[in-house]
């Protein structure tokens, strides 16, 4: 295995992981919003409520990705992003920045 692909899985496993916590923390403050808003089942939601740190860990460890892509529509990833590129250009050079994480 190269650097690279050594520094690549590091980072699959960096957003994995990510996403595997923001997904508890969203279906423990609102179940129904969550599973909506990640495009879950009610048993994967199930059973990502129920992981312990260290299996979330192991899951995370993955060589693919947990999370998908879902703009498959390039008109709305376009709206998207020219919304934001407006607002941006609109706001003045000291005003604070919003980011989503």
């Amino acid at each position: 295995m190269t650097a690279t692909n050594t520094g690549v899985l590091a980072e699959i496993r960096e957003v994995n992981l990510s996403y595997l916590l923001l997904a508890q923390r969203l279906l423990q403050e609102d179940r129904v919003a969550a599973m909506f808003r990640l495009g879950l089942s009610e048993r994967v939601a199930e059973v990502l409520s129920a992981l312990t740190p260290a299996q979330a860990l192991k899951v995370a460890s993955s060589s693919h990705l947990l999370c998908r892509f879902r703009f498959d529509d390039h008109v709305v990833l376009s709206s998207l992003a020219d919304k934001g590129k407006a607002a941006a250009v609109s706001q003045p050079a000291d005003a604070p920045v919003a980011h989503i994480a």
